[in-house]
């Protein structure tokens, strides 16, 4: 077994029920960091509108088998699993299939742990080290199912105004499912994504947010970034199609950072069982 699949799986939910912030690029270029220094990523798609696939360059004909299929039970993960361009990358897409999940599941048991019984089989074979699930920008059945399946919640949160207020709410969101879903839920960070520092604004949120929330917030910030807008329409990360741009430096630092988090959590562990 390898060093990698010693470690375990380390699923993470990109998640904020804002729109516009930058979650879907975060999901896609964090996912291709992570790839790039080493490591094996599952991104799962669990918004409807399917832009995660779309941006990984997955279109329509060939999402075959879905997350739907697999929240739906007809499916197993792994068979349900699309090959990306980007080595170490893989995904499970999205259609809009999804949006009909909360009422064909109904009443069912364990209804909001379908995405969680779905990943457990995966999670002792060492086939990867991070799951990424990009959730809809609101907060339905798809994103607690996420949240259920989830070991940390990453929040991207836009340098603007009313930036707080809506991580707030998400947080208030995170304590209900840390209290009735999943007790073990961590808050894995809060990365600032467009950041313009020709405004003050944005300044002015990344200062509010780190004194609210302190070691919490990456230290990497995510700029705005023209190159990484334009990547999703030519259907890949921003780091396959400009390696140089702000962005795509950004989202490898803050890959590492990530990496550095978990070496750091797994080590303090380490330290409690010993």
């Amino acid at each position: 077994m390898s060093a990698r699949s010693d470690r375990g799986l380390r699923v993470l939910v990109v998640a904020n029920q804002k729109g516009g912030v930058g979650k879907t690029t975060t999901a896609i270029n964090l996912g291709t960091a992570l790839a790039a220094v080493g490591e094996k990523v599952l991104l799962v798609d669990s918004d409807p509108q399917g832009n995660a696939s779309t941006g990984l360059g997955v279109g329509r004909a060939l999402r075959k088998r879905t997350l739907y299929d697999v929240l739906m039970g007809e499916q197993p993960l792994l068979e349900a699993v699309v090959k990306t361009s980007v080595p170490g990358l893989d995904l499970i897409a999205s259609d809009p299939d999804l949006s009909g999940v909360e009422l064909e599941l109904g009443q069912q048991s364990r209804r909001s742990f379908k995405l969680r019984d779905a990943i457990a089989p995966i999670r002792s074979t060492g086939a990867y080290t991070y799951v990424l699930i990009d959730c809809p920008p609101s907060l339905n059945l798809l994103t607690v199912n996420a949240m259920a399946a989830a070991d940390a919640v990453l929040v991207p949160l836009q340098c603007e105004f009313f930036a707080l207020e809506g991580l707030s709410q998400l947080m208030r969101t995170i304590d209900l499912v840390r209290g009735s879903l999943n007790p073990a839920l961590e808050l894995q960070g809060v990365v600032l994504t467009m950041y313009d520092r020709r405004n003050s604004l944005s300044e002015q949120v990344a200062s509010d947010v780190r004194a609210h929330f302190g070691e919490a917030v990456y230290q990497t910030v995510i700029p705005r970034n023209v190159r990484v807008s334009e990547a999703p329409s030519f259907g890949k990360p921003a780091l396959v199609y400009d390696l140089k741009c702000a962005g795509s430096q950004a989202y490898l630092k803050l890959a590492r950072e990530v990496v550095l988090r978990e070496r750091k959590r797994r080590a303090s562990q380490t330290m409690e069982l010993s």
